[in-house]
């Protein structure tokens, strides 16, 4: 019940909320660079807001839990990220346009490098080049073909790609063949019930004959399938919320979420540059706006440092640009910490800064995981943060008399 009680006391108005969500915020200090990433960047706009602001600290999903990119940004919009946990296959194919049937089961896969013994050398194949995703992908529309089914093998971006499985039986309910580790290697494609044995087999097949596909190719000779899923569908954040919301992302998967709740998507946007252009082009058309930014958990994933901080920097660069433009409700913050110190997501809190005109403003100075600490927010929930920006916003009723 706690989770629904915004939804019965939202009211409309015209005010307008900014969620700049850096994916992969948080990290965690390394000794030889003198902190974390967010303490060593060189932000001075982020630390100003940060003074205008009331901030705290985020648990994505619940303490000590590790979330993925779905659910860790499930919960920011305001949705119970266990609840709505849905695979990542369907939020891939939803960002990339692909219009999936009912009973369609949609697998997100990474290129991947193995070596000789079939060990994972490299999860993601190099980061390869989407033009070279696109040619994999290619070849492996005209050699796989699988008895009882179509399949749609659809590029993504970089090494990503997403599997449609189109027939009738199939069930989501697939493990994962990603082993989230180098140096082992891939998993089968278990059946988590009986009745996923079919699309578990048909899984394993697409796996061999990709295999075979792949054989001669330098990194990108191995697929590893994550989150396959039905759409099983979402109320929109307009019914919820009363929000005419806009996505502004480059990344399929996050523009695929949005879609998933109903927002619109702004297309062909490239970098962040053209994200901000984006912002301020539409900013008259709507009152609520998720602004991504992707390579803080990239550049973590990867476990650089140096280059998540200067990605980070590279935001606060463009933040006054950002904040030119009159938002009632600025938040900022991310779906989950990737701290380069571990080189994958973790459980860590998330630092939050929250803006308006009656926002309790605190005595934090500095925008990183320990100055948020002490800041009047205190700490909650990502699915709560959603409540915080509509009572600020002055979208939420009293409850009870």
């Amino acid at each position: 019940m706690y989770a629904e009680l915004p939804d019965s006391l939202v009211t409309a108005n015209t005010t307008k909320i900014l969620f700049l969500i850096l994916d992969g915020l948080g990290g965690l200090a390394i000794d030889e660079f003198g902190g974390t990433e967010l303490q060593v960047a060189c932000c001075p706009h982020l630390d100003s807001l940060a003074t205008q602001a009331s901030c705290g600290l985020m648990t994505p999903i619940a303490p000590g839990i590790t979330p993925g990119s779905g659910p860790g940004h499930f919960g920011v919009f305001g949705y119970d990220p266990v609840k709505t946990n849905i695979g990542r296959g369907v939020q891939e194919a939803a960002g990339i346009g692909f219009s999936l049937k009912g009973s369609d089961v949609a697998a997100r896969f990474n290129f991947a490098t193995v070596d000789r013994e079939g060990r994972v050398i490299d999860r993601r194949a190099g980061r390869i080049s989407t033009e070279e995703n696109i040619r994999l992908c290619n070849l492996m529309r005209q050699a796989i073909h699988l008895g009882g089914v179509e399949v749609f093998i659809e590029p993504v971006k970089e090494h990503r790609g997403v599997v449609v499985f189109r027939g009738e039986g199939l069930s989501g309910e697939v493990e994962d063949t990603d082993p989230q580790k180098e140096g082992l290697k891939p998993l089968d494609p278990v059946a988590a019930v009986p009745e996923a044995a079919r699309t578990a087999a048909l899984a394993r097949e697409f796996i061999d004959q990709a295999r075979r596909v792949l054989a001669d190719e330098p990194r990108a000779n191995m697929l590893l399938f994550r989150g396959f899923a039905k759409n099983t569908g979402f109320p929109s954040m307009k019914e919820r919320f009363g929000l005419n919301a806009v996505a502004i992302a480059t990344y399929p998967m996050y523009k695929g979420i949005a879609q998933l709740l109903s927002m619109s998507v702004i297309p062909d946007l490239k970098n962040f540059e053209e994200e901000v252009e984006a912002l301020k082009k539409y900013y008259d058309q709507y009152d609520f706006f998720f602004v991504h930014f992707k390579y803080t958990d990239s550049r973590g994933e990867d476990g650089n440092f140096p280059e998540k901080v200067k990605a980070i920097e590279s935001v606060d660069a463009l933040l006054p640009e950002i904040l030119s433009l009159p938002f009632d409700v600025v938040v900022v913050s991310g779906d989950h910490s990737t701290p380069a110190k571990m080189a994958s997501h973790s459980w860590h809190e998330l630092p939050v800064l929250l803006r308006a005109s009656n926002c309790r403003v605190d005595t934090v100075t500095r925008f990183d995981e320990l100055s948020c600490i002490h800041g009047s927010l205190g700490r909650f929930l990502s699915k709560d943060l959603m409540s915080l920006a509509l009572a600020h916003a002055g979208r939420l009723e009293k409850f009870g008399a």
